[in-house]
């Protein structure tokens, strides 16, 4: 049989079918091996991935969204931050705060402290309880139901709106706001389309809301956010604010909700855990976590060498695109003991980098674990007995599950659980 670390991760869709086999077959080549496709470096390594992640002097983000499919041939005899600077130009999506670098990052970053502080997260958190309950209620009676698009998506869609401050008669527009899985970052073949995805319908939720708090404030998050401004003092355009709710918005969306899908297949095939978890609630945040850490919905994020540098044994050059496997450095055996097996006692369990490290650190860790927390708490009061579906997916032992045909992504298409009302 044909390595699976040979086939084009990026095209192949029997490779996001069989993403651990994938990175196990890349590990054995070392921590840092280039795929000879499309320059692409890829790190299975956590040493040196968390390296990575903390430099952004040598590696440039502009390439996270959108992997080795950036519009750009880099031209050695020129500037390559020039030629970077040029290709967010042509590009407004590759101008977002995923994408920028070191000051400009920092700026944009300003903003969103407006937004996600302790206090917000501690309200919202209330607020989350009463979503889970009123989304169980739709089909508590049926004893089955979709995690993704029963359970996941409205949850992670209102409780996201929530945080931000998008009124409440807007609940309605705002878990219509799904997108196709085509219509996803990292979707094969690079053919994802911003202009075809629902969160431009966002976009334009948002520019109204921010444009009328500035004209009209009131004693809300928009307004907040509305009036945030950089630390030199300026006050950011419309547009700059309205990018920067948007891509909250989004991010909190597919990840979030391929968590609660990884965290029930857990809760259905790992016997006594979900007892354990009634006994000692406690465990569930080390339960979201573990999870994280071996089923995490970054399967890969990329960045761009910008200047030659060593990292390991491996020299990178300017030009070449860096795949940096999350789900693979998370179960490196160098830094986790025996890193496949499920162990919520797991000591160094929180060390994963499902969220990042260093300046692109996800923003939005704390309101992801909360909602992982949550989501379980209210699905183990409410259920008993928990189940994979047998007839959708097959016995345990034999599950089968499709899962995106995506490179940067990991998650299933659908996943249904069958239960008993508590």
């Amino acid at each position: 049989m044909t390595s699976l670390a040979t086939a084009d991760v990026f095209t192949d869709n029997s490779v996001a079918q069989r993403p651990f086999d994938y990175f196990e077959d890349l590990r054995a080549r070392g921590p840092i091996t280039p795929l000879g496709i499309r320059n692409v470096i890829a790190v299975t390594g956590y040493d040196e991935g968390v390296a990575i992640y903390k430099d952004d002097v040598h590696f440039s983000a502009i390439n996270t969204v959108t992997g080795p499919y950036l519009p750009m041939e880099y031209d050695p005899a020129r500037s390559i931050d020039e030629q970077i600077d040029e290709c967010r130009e042509a590009n407004p999506y590759l101008g977002t705060i995923m994408t920028q670098d070191e000051v400009e990052h920092a700026r944009a970053k300003t903003i969103l402290n407006g937004i996600i502080t302790p206090a917000r997260l501690k309200a919202n958190e209330a607020y989350m309880y009463e979503i889970a309950d009123a989304i169980i209620d739709e089909f508590i009676e049926k004893g089955s139901f979709n995690v993704v698009a029963d359970f996941g998506a409205p949850f992670a869609q209102l409780t996201v709106a929530d945080l931000m401050g998008v009124p409440k008669e807007d609940n309605a527009a705002v878990r219509s706001l799904t997108a196709d899985p085509s219509q996803l970052p990292g979707s094969l073949g690079g053919t994802f389309d911003m202009a075809t995805n629902p969160l431009a319908r966002m976009g334009m939720m948002f520019y109204q809301y921010i444009a009328d708090r500035r004209e009209n404030p009131r004693d809300d998050i928009l307004t907040r956010m509305a009036e945030q401004r950089y630390e030199d003092g300026t006050l950011p355009t419309v547009l700059e604010v309205v990018g920067l709710a948007t891509f909250l918005f989004g991010a909190g969306q597919d990840t979030t909700v391929q968590l609660f899908a990884s965290m029930l297949r857990q809760l259905s095939d790992q016997e006594g855990l979900s007892d354990r978890l009634r006994a000692e609630p406690a465990k569930i945040a080390d339960f979201v976590d573990e999870t994280l850490r071996l089923f995490g919905t970054s399967k890969s994020t990329f960045r761009y060498v910008r200047r030659p540098i060593k990292v390991g044994d491996f020299e990178f050059e300017p030009g070449q695109h860096v795949m940096l496997n999350t789900l693979a450095m998370n179960r490196d055996p160098r830094r986790f003991e025996d890193p496949a097996k499920f162990d919520i006692d797991r000591k160094n369990g929180r060390t994963h980098v499902a969220f990042g490290r260093g300046l692109h650190a996800c923003a939005g860790a704390p309101l992801a674990r909360a909602e992982g927390r949550v989501a379980i708490e209210r699905l183990l009061a409410r259920m008993k007995n928990i189940r994979i579906s047998d007839e959708r997916h097959g016995p345990r032992g034999a599950r089968q599950f499709t899962y995106l045909p995506n490179y940067s992504l990991f998650g299933v298409t659908e996943q249904w659980m069958d239960f008993d009302p508590a």
